[in-house]
């Protein structure tokens, strides 16, 4: 059999083979000439066939299977021969054999091609040829005829056709249904035929899908499960060089790393051109030779290659990112996968069979060679550990364990280790890691023989290497040995592993130098990342607690001395290594002694780590495993940062509202916790288990096992002591092991954690409480206010990034002490001390929040913000606040000392609202009784009085309805009022009387003011008018008053009943207290008693009766005797007022009462006859005194026939029936009193005088028949004031007198009796027979009295009870319906009470007459007063308008009402505004609606913004609202419907709502339509911009057009900056931010948009200005040019989008606005290099980004053959001109990996380029760590061939070879002495070459130098001086100093430019401001109708 030698297998399986000799297995190799079998054992070919000889490969049977069949011909004959193979992987077998086909020998099957369409990822469709072939489609490009790629039938999942696309239909690709869409007319062929082909070739079966898709869906779905937006935002993002077989050039691509795919986007667009999933990666390979270069293998087979300046940065993110999805067998190396040597599947591990064959391979290579066995072993066996670890049981098993430590001693016994190449190395070290990743080799580490020490040489050796593959390999292996990497593991064993790896102190400073220097030159992610994971296992909890004690001490020590390098790493690109650092941080705060702890918290603050990890902690929100690990430990890290430390709690206090730190001490649990992320294992329950493992536990023992667990965590005690106390306790039995463990096996000991600090604040509650919205009065936390912050942190920490990469030469420290967030949308509320105003007046009494934190100092600070404010509403707001701190601690406060103040300020305001304000403060403030005292000091009582009397003035009062109410004139009977006021004018002259109503005319006309003094009755003096509280009150004052003027009095009243209880009149021994305590002194003083009994009585309260006098007599002695009947008075003595009142305004007939509205009437009518014009007098001047007169008994008709006995009317209580068992209080005093009535009974005479008699007393004239009332009237009144004894005290019996006749004249009706009524007896002896029936037992003390046995009954209906019961539980609605209303819930005033009466009345009469009644009971009765209200949800909008902040019963249910009523009007509004606008008409039938969805959407607006919370009511209604924004024309319906939206985007829900309803472009619109509102609709799109959704849509609907306009054109610096500052957010999206600036880049230079990040109105600025630095070119013609386009552009949207809403907004593909100024410059990386080395100095804003880019273009010139002089000269020059004003800029190269390049330039043929690249060498060679990455590479030779080339620039190579050699001598000397540098050097010494050079003594003396460094060599040194001595010219120059010819090339005025990074600070750039100003803004003229 001929063996092809040149064939190399591609894909390799391990099959059976079936032949006549049984079945064996085979390796089935497809090669690139051939397929081969091979044994499995050995290796050996056991046969081969060229392809020319085969016939065919096909599967046996339809459908799946695992048999095929190879027919191939036998020799050069006809006859061919079919052998039978078996495989689990046929599918992609047959696939990998068919690639060849077309080399078979006969069939040489060429697929069909179809011309098609590809929509392609940029949007775009482009030609491709489809060819299907056995295996699969190829996509062939139509120009090359090349095969772009193919889908493989394996890999196809079925086709879909689409139903708007002609000829379209996607393939479902990959396993997660990517969508690939062609267009073709052959549609149905294709898919045909590949159904075909697939079942026939491949054996599997395809399918089309049944439901079509729709192009809108292809463009959601087109990746498959990975379309969502979580899937395709990038957590990190690099730039790289794509190098692909479809482009001749690499192309630029992003390379971007989300949660769960490796995505490729085009950075132009932003579009995405590919995605592949984690989880598919199966390894990365890093090339050794180029630093630049690498490769991600995928299991699928696809290999993709890309170059990157941050390779390694990279790699570590991706491998993390690999790994944290699930997929543990990534690796990275150094050599691509040999895919032929592994048998199997890449994206399946391999058979049991094939993992021992690989692991016996290491012991015996099969052909000899070590290395391909390590490689072969590599490929087959999974990165995560040998499978198949341990011995299965049965009898012929092989010994797993044998096998892997041969293995392992095979892999050290290699002492070929410096002759192995570094990849072999790698390899080996990945080798040992597979092994050791299982049980077997994890414990092979301390019990093979020998492995300690041969593995402990090895690592050493390779960390000498000095090569980063390597070392990451030999840590990540060790790593595998700290820490187990397989399950069901040994504690045990770990310790003793962790114990040996960390015995040498010396291996470990070798490791933290290695990691040390990594970091500070930002190299070697790779190794970082894998140290960083060694010092996690040893140092972190939970690994930590296998750690020895001593040495994790000593480790931490190490680690802890180099705490600047840990917060280095928190910058690093890379997720894992940040997450890393954060554990080892964490573990050096907990766990390090207090000087350590305290150092790292300090350098958190000035590293700037804090503000990063807080940002983390608080707005990580993702599914991904990964982010919710790093949000944990940043969430543990700001805990133990900011534990017991001051200066990092006052950050926080700057940074957050004190209402959300109060969280912190808070002591309530959270209602829901996080899983613990970090702590991923419970060693406790793992040393539990072992116990459980080694010894047959039965399950009871295990249970206590358990709960020995939950002791532990309970009790923090020793872990060991637990485990040893239930243990001994149990008395488990110890069993042999078969591992031959120790007998008296200890348990395993943990290590004790320290934690030194300790997070004691309570974070976890408050990120609960973080992630919440609240609206308390200490807290305005939602949806804007976290956002905010969230900006607030990123920006901060961009700029002290930038100021870090800028400032690299110094340490730079985070000024902390002066950050804080300013959080602008609460700007508008008013907050003092840490509450907010508004809130804290709204907020109820009994809330939660309800108690004030440091209510003393809030209070004083309330009270001086109030002193300060000259505002009336702010003060009266303060006051307010002030009312209700004071009223809920008034006891912590105290007594306010100000009280006086107060009172003065009460007696000066002139303010109707401060007054009320004031009065409601000191209604407070005597809650004190301290303050009390003040306030009776100060005059207070009068003063309150004072206003009391105001109540006579109030109009709108409501009438009590008791029939003809006469007392109190009603308030609507306007009468012409009493003429009581005098003043004095400017000439002292009197004038007067006048009534109140001219008074006020007078005051209109100006004839009174402030200073006029005037007099009325009742006054101690003339007053000027300010002094006179009804004058001041209704003529001068000012302001809308809270309280109308019965609240006020019956306030004032309340406030007088609380002071007075502070001050009995009795003690508590019931003495009376004398002298009258003082307040009640003031108020019985004649100043102020008057004036409150005339208030009671006008107001018909109680109050007054409440004065009695107690005692028998109290119908002779009180006032009221005269005026109530006898029962009356006497019932108010026995009950409570309350009872009293009840009684006279209802209707009784009992025993104790007898009362009816008739005789409340004739009461009433009395009395006023008797007031007569009082009442009047006191609404013209309220402070009138009344002059006392006695008034006579009014007699009552109703009770002409009862007797009234003790407190009975005898009548009733004898009525039985009625009353069967009315309680009689005192029977035996009932019984005196009986008889004494009795006996005046009998007694009574006749009366004693005549009405002639009378009329004569009374001075009136007789026999004039009888005088009217009124007259006898004033007769009695002259008579009494003239004879009352107070006046008068002689005239005592003329007074008795003159009131008899009075009386007897005004009762002359009552019936007169001349002697004893015999009715009265019989009563009389009823009562006594009653009394004696039911009180026996009191029969001893009766006399004995005619006893009298009465049944007599009289059957009256209860309705008198029912009525007093139903009376009782309606008290407060009779108080309603008597009173005036008018709140949101209720308008009740007089006349609807009146409307109510009347409909009442003539219903009742319709009953009464008629007999009928109204059908619908009422519900057509409307009031007119609410007819003319909108009344939504029960309320009246109007109203609650002018009162929003009033307290809704169901703000939630009013919201959604007004919606509907919005709802209900919209479709008429949109109709209507289109009419108006057609023919400009308001009709007045419409007038009406408008208005009315203007309140009900400013309704909207005051629930929302007063209720927190209610906003979700509008979820769902956002079409609507949305839909109002288009009402052009009513311009306060869009302003009204935009405050609503305003509002609701502070709710997240409400905000993801917005998104889904899709309705943004009517808010878009309004930009251009309703100039008034543009800062509104800037601040809403602000804050909806935090929706990914939402931008966009936005982007959709033009969103950024009328932007550009407001940024470019707007006239309103204000709108213009908030443009900017939308733009800023909306960059800085994730997803599609980028698209953003990039759209903004067509019209924009990229200076704009970091500075719109930066600072808003610094971009306005450059945007004016003129500029020419090295950044913009920006002049007065690119600014005209750009806002042109820009209007053009907006005007044509706008009207597209006016015509129709769902228009779409897209840039034309070609477009872009050109800037005449920069054409024609070169232009790299944002510099414009022309003006770069004009002015080097210029602080550029990115200088790594431009470095990274010149580096980019300069080596791909330099690569070129022959590149464009002027540009590679301009390019030179910037480089060397860029590390000449920034040195440390070169630290950055060497890891770039460009100098490999450059170097390799200057062996270039083209003599330009090696000049450039000496020049380059030549600005590097003054850098130490880009010398020693020289010399790491051949740097001598290729730059002595470049001096060869360019003599003239001999000179900077010489100085470039001097620098060298001054900083290492080792490595480049040796290089030197290879390329014989010092014979060409000393040639020059000579002088040839040197012909053309300005100074060649200069160069000579740089030689000198050199060589004189080169001596210094320690190895190479004498070589050096051999040569030297030889030579005859050194001998002149050795002893010569010329340091007098070099002259230092870095001049000294390099760095006198500007030295921060600035966009107006230019070195030399001008930057004009325009002189003119701008031009006016039209508002209405940008309306764009008449566009």
């Amino acid at each position: 059999m001929n063996i092809i030698r040149e064939n190399k297998d591609l894909a390799c399986f391990y099959t059976t083979k079936h032949s006549w000799r049984g079945k064996y297995k085979r390796v089935f190799s497809v090669g690139t000439h051939a397929i081969t079998t091979y044994n499995p054992n050995t290796l050996e070919v056991t046969n081969q066939w060229p392809y020319g000889d085969i016939c065919s490969v096909s599967p046996v049977g339809k459908g799946q299977g695992t048999e095929f069949n190879l027919t191939f011909r036998k020799g050069s004959g006809k006859k061919s021969e079919t052998l039978k193979f078996s495989t689990e992987h046929r599918t992609e077998l047959l696939t990998e054999a068919l690639r060849f086909r077309t080399d078979f020998s006969e069939g040489k099957i060429t697929g069909r091609r179809y011309n098609c369409y590809k929509h392609h990822w940029s949007d775009t469709r482009k030609p491709v040829i489809l060819e299907v072939t056995p295996g699969g489609f190829d996509q062939i490009n139509p120009a090359t005829n090349r095969v772009l790629c193919s889908y493989d039938y394996r890999n196809i999942e079925g086709f879909v056709d689409l139903s708007d696309y002609q000829g379209g239909f996607c393939i479902l690709y990959g396993g997660f249904s990517r969508l690939h869409l062609f267009a073709s007319e052959q549609r149905e062929e294709i898919i045909k035929s590949a159904i075909d082909h697939a079942g026939n070739y491949i054996g599997i079966s395809l399918r089309i899908r049944k439901e079509p898709l729709e192009f809108e869906q292809y463009l959601n779905l087109r990746f498959g499960k990975y379309s969502t937006d979580e899937s395709i935002t990038s957590l990190a993002e690099f730039i790289v060089q794509k190098i692909s077989p479809r482009h001749s050039e690499p192309v630029k691509r992003v390379l971007a790393l989300t949660e769960t795919c490796l995505v490729e986007r085009d950075p132009a667009t932003y579009n995405i051109a590919t995605l592949k999933p984690l989880g598919e990666v199966f390894a990365l390979v890093c090339d050794s030779e180029n630093p630049q270069l690498f490769t991600i293998e995928f299991i699928k087979g696809q290999i993709r290659k890309y170059s990157s300046t941050e390779r390694d940065s990279l790699l570590a993110s991706l491998l993390d990112g690999v790994r944290a999805s699930g997929n543990r067998d990534v690796c990275v190396k150094m050599t691509s996968t040999h895919k032929g040597q592994r048998w199997g599947l890449l994206s399946m591990p391999v058979d049991e069979e094939v993992e021992s064959l690989h692991l016996r391979f290491l012991a015996t290579p099969p052909n000899g060679n070590f290395a391909d066995a390590v490689f072969r072993f590599n490929a087959n066996i999974s990165y995560s550990g040998v499978l198949h670890a341990v011995t299965q049981d049965g009898l012929f098993s092989e010994n797993k364990e044998k096998l892997i430590n041969n293995a392992i001693t095979a892999l050290l016994s290699q002492e070929g280790d410096a002759v192995a190449s570094i990849a072999e190395l790698e390899s080996q070290f990945q080798a040992v890691r597979r092994l050791v990743a299982s049980k077997a080799g994890f414990l092979a580490f301390t019990q093979l023989p020998k492995f300690r020490e041969r593995l402990g040489v090895k690592v050493v050796k390779a960390l000498k290497r000095n090569n980063n593959g390597v070392i990451h390999a030999a840590v990540d292996m060790l790593c595998a040995l700290m820490c187990p990497m397989h399950d069901d593991y040994d504690l045990r064993q770990e310790q003793l592993n962790k114990a040996s790896l960390l015995s040498s102190k010396k291996f470990l400073e070798n490791l933290l130098e290695k990691f040390n220097s990594h970091v500070d030159h930002g190299t070697g992610a790779l190794v970082i990342s894998s140290l960083l994971d060694f010092l996690t296992f040893a140092l972190c909890a939970p690994y930590s607690e296998t750690t020895e004690g001593q040495q994790f001490d000593m480790l931490l020590e190490m680690v802890a001395s180099n705490g600047r390098t840990l917060f280095k790493l928190f910058q690093h690109p890379s997720m894992a290594i940040v997450k890393g650092a954060g554990l080892v941080m964490k573990a050096i705060i907990e766990e390090g002694d207090k000087e350590i702890a305290t150092k790292m918290q300090e350098l958190a603050l000035s590293e700037g780590a804090l503000p990063r990890h807080l940002h983390t902690a608080m707005f990580t929100i993702s599914s991904d495993q990964r982010m919710l690990t790093n949000r944990q430990l940043s969430r543990h890290l700001v805990g133990l940062w900011t534990a017991d430390n001051a200066t990092a709690s006052n950050l926080l206090k700057r940074i957050l509202p004190p209402g959300l730190l109060a969280y912190l001490d808070s002591s309530d649990p959270v209602p829901e916790r996080d899983a613990d992320r970090m702590h991923v294992r419970d060693n406790v329950k793992i040393a539990m288990d072992q116990y459980g493992k080694f010894n047959k536990v039965p399950e009871w023992q295990r249970l206590a096992g358990k709960a020995a667990k939950e002791v532990e965590k309970f009790a923090k005690e020793k872990v060991d002591l637990v485990l040893m106390h239930w243990r001994d306790r149990m008395g488990i039995a110890q069993k042999e092991d078969r591992n031959n463990m120790n007998i008296n096996q200890k348990p395993v000991v943990l290590r004790k954690r320290r934690q030194r600090i300790k997070i004691e604040a309570n974070w976890d509650l408050f990120y609960y409480r973080f992630a919440q919205d609240h609206a308390k009065s200490n807290l305005i936390w939602n949806f804007k206010t976290r956002e905010e912050l969230r900006d607030s942190l990123e920006s901060e920490m961009r700029a002290f990034n930038i100021d870090r990469e800028l400032g690299s030469a110094n340490v730079i420290s985070w000024n902390h002490h002066e950050f804080e967030v300013k959080y602008e949308c609460l700007a508008e509320e008013i907050k003092i001390g840490d509450y907010y105003l508004r809130l804290l007046l709204e907020e109820d009494e009994n809330e939660e929040s309800g108690s004030i934190k440091r209510s003393y100092e809030f209070f004083n600070e309330l009270y001086h913000r109030f002193l300060l404010t000259p505002k009336v509403n702010m003060k009266c707001l303060c006051l307010q606040a002030l009312a209700i701190v004071y009223g809920r601690c008034h006891e912590e406060i105290g007594p306010f000392t100000d009280t006086r103040y107060i009172i003065g300020m009460l007696e000066r305001c002139t303010d109707k609202l401060e007054r009320d304000r004031l009065i409601l403060f000191l209604n407070k403030l005597i809650l004190n009784k301290k303050n009390v005292k003040d306030l009776m000091d100060s005059n207070g009582v009068r003063i309150l009085v004072d206003l009391l009397t105001l109540a006579h003035l109030h109009v709108s009062r409501a009438t009590v309805p008791l029939q003809s109410n006469v007392i109190e004139a009603a308030p609507d009977m306007k009468r012409e009022s009493e003429k009581e006021w005098y003043f004095g004018n400017a000439d002292k002259e009197r004038s007067g009387p006048y009534g109140f109503h001219e008074m006020q005319e007078l005051w209109t006309k100006g004839t009174l003011n402030a200073k006029t003094r005037c007099w009325a009755q009742g006054m101690d003096g003339w007053r000027p008018l300010q002094a006179i509280p009804q004058l001041k009150w209704c003529l001068l004052a000012s302001g809308q008053s809270v309280l109308n003027e019965t609240d006020l009095a019956t306030l004032i009243l309340n406030m007088l009943i609380t002071m007075c209880g502070y001050f009995p009149s009795r003690d508590q021994d019931n003495a009376i207290i004398r002298p009258l305590p003082r307040v009640k002194r003031l108020l019985s003083d004649s100043a102020c008693l008057p004036h409150i009994i005339q208030i009671t009585l006008v107001f018909l309260t109680t109050f007054c009766f409440g004065l009695k006098t107690k005692g028998q007599d109290i119908f002779q002695r009180s006032i009221l005797g005269h005026i109530l009947p006898e029962a009356m008075v006497c019932y108010l003595e026995n009950y409570e007022p309350e009872k009293f009142s009840e009684i006279f305004l209802g209707e009784f007939d009992t025993p104790e009462a007898i009362w009816s509205s008739e005789m409340r009437r004739l009461m009433i009518e009395k009395i006023a006859t008797h007031l007569a014009d009082f009442t009047p007098r006191l609404q013209s001047n309220t402070r009138a005194l009344y002059q006392y007169c006695p008034i006579p008994v009014i007699n009552y008709p109703q009770l002409e026939n009862e007797l009234f006995c003790n407190i009975y009317y005898l009548k009733q209580l004898c009525d039985t029936l009625r009353f069967p068992d009315w309680p009689i209080k005192d029977p035996v005093k009932l019984l005196k009193d009986t008889l004494d009535a009795w006996k005046k009974e009998v007694e009574k005479k006749p009366p004693m005088m005549s009405i002639d008699d009378a009329y004569e007393v009374l001075n009136l004239p007789q026999g004039q028949g009888p005088h009217d009332e009124s007259k006898i009237r004033k007769a009695y009144f002259r008579l009494a004031q003239k004879y009352h004894p107070d006046k008068n005290p002689e005239g005592r019996d003329m007074f008795e007198k003159v009131n008899k006749a009075y009386e007897f004249l005004c009762t002359k009706s009552a019936k007169i009796v001349d002697g004893p009524d015999p009715e009265n007896i019989i009563l009389i002896l009823k009562t006594q027979s009653i009394l004696f029936n039911r009180h026996k037992e009191e029969e001893s003390q009766m006399p004995v009295c005619m006893y009298i046995d009465d049944r007599g009954a009289l059957n009256k209906g209860k309705a008198h009870w029912i009525a007093q019961q139903s009376q009782a539980m309606s008290a407060e609605i009779l108080k309603m319906l008597n009173s005036n209303t008018e709140n949101p819930y209720l308008i009740w005033n007089n006349s609807t009470r009146a409307e109510l009466l009347e409909f009442l009345e003539s219903q009742q009469e319709n009953m009464v007459k008629k007999g009928d009644c109204d059908k619908t009971y009422g519900s057509e009765f409307v009031y007119s007063d609410h007819a003319k209200e909108l009344i939504v949800g029960e309320i009246f909008v109007r109203v609650y308008n002018e009162v929003p902040t009033f307290q809704l019963e169901v703000p939630k249910a009013f919201a959604a009402s007004l919606l509907d009523y919005i709802g209900s009007q919209a479709q008429y509004l949109h109709t209507f505004m289109a009419i108006t606008h057609a023919a400009k008409v308001q009709s007045e039938q419409h007038g009406d609606r408008l208005p009315r969805v203007e309140m009900a959407l400013e309704a909207l607006r005051n629930v929302i913004k007063y209720n927190p919370g209610s906003e979700s009511e509008c979820i769902g209604h956002f079409k609507l609202i949305f839909s109002l924004l288009r009402v052009h024309g009513a311009g306060q319906v869009q302003q009204l419907a935009l405050e609503v939206v305003n509002i609701v985007t502070s709710n997240q829900d409400c905000v993801n709502n917005i998104a889904e309803s899709m309705v943004l472009s009517n808010l878009l619109a309004l930009l251009h339509s309703l100039p008034s509102s543009r800062q509104l609709v800037l601040e809403t799109l602000y804050a909806l911009t935090s929706s990914t959704k939402i931008i966009k849509e936005a982007m959709a609907k033009g969103a950024l057009i009328y932007l550009l306009d407001m940024f470019c054109n707007s006239t309103h610096p204000q709108v213009r900056a908030q443009t900017a500052e939308l733009f800023a957010k909306m960059t800085a999206d994730k997803l599609i931010g980028p698209k953003v600036r990039l759209t903004l880049m067509k019209f924009l230079p990229s200076v704009f948009m970091d500075a719109m990040r930066d600072n808003p109105e610094a971009a306005v600025h450059i945007f004016e200005g003129t500029h020419e630095n090295p950044e913009l070119i920006w002049n007065d013609s690119s600014r005209d040019k750009v806002s042109t386009t820009v209007r053009e552009m907006m005007l044509e949207h706008f009207k597209n989008q006016r015509d129709n809403p769902d228009v779409n907004w897209k840039l034309p593909e070609d477009f872009t606005v050109v800037f005449g100024e920069a054409e024609g410059e070169v232009a790299v990386g944002g510099v414009f290099l022309r003006i770069f080395i004009a002015q080097p100095t210029w602080v550029l804003r990115k200088p790594r980004e431009f470095l990274i880019a010149l580096l980019e273009k300069l080596t791909e010139l330099l690569e070129k053959n022959n590149p464009h002089g002027e540009t590679l000269e301009t390019l030179t020059t910037a480089t060397v001109c860029l590390f000449s004003a920034q040195p440390q800029l070169a630290d950055q190269v060497p890891p770039l990996g460009h100098l490999p390049k450059v170097i390799q330039a200057m062996n270039h043929r083209n003599n330009a380029i090696p000049k450039s690249a000496i020049r380059v060498i030549h600005a590097l060679s003054d850098n130490e760590l880009c010398v020693r990455a020289m010399a790491s590479l051949e740097t001598i030779g290729p730059l002595m061939n470049g001096m060869k080339k360019r003599p003239d620039i001999v000179g900077l190579a010489c100085e470039a070879i001097n620098r060298m050699f001054q900083k290492e001598q080792s490595d480049l000397v040796a290089q030197a002495l290879k390329a014989d540098l010092v014979p060409y050097l000393l040639k020059l010494l000579e002088g040839i070459g040197l012909e053309n050079l300005d100074s060649p003594a200069a160069t000579k003396a740089q030689i000198v130098k050199a060589l004189k460094a080169m001596t210094r060599s320690l190895q190479h040194g004498e070589q050096v001086n051999e040569i030297l001595s030889r030579s005859s010219v050194w001998s002149a120059f050795k002893d010569q100093k010329h340091d007098l010819f070099i002259s230092d090339s870095q001049t000294a005025g390099y760095l006198t430019g500007p030295g921060v990074a600035g966009y107006l600070t230019a070195g030399t750039s001008s930057s004009v401001m325009s002189n003119l100003p701008p031009p006016v803004d039209h508002e209405a003229g940008d309306l764009g109708y008449h566009t």
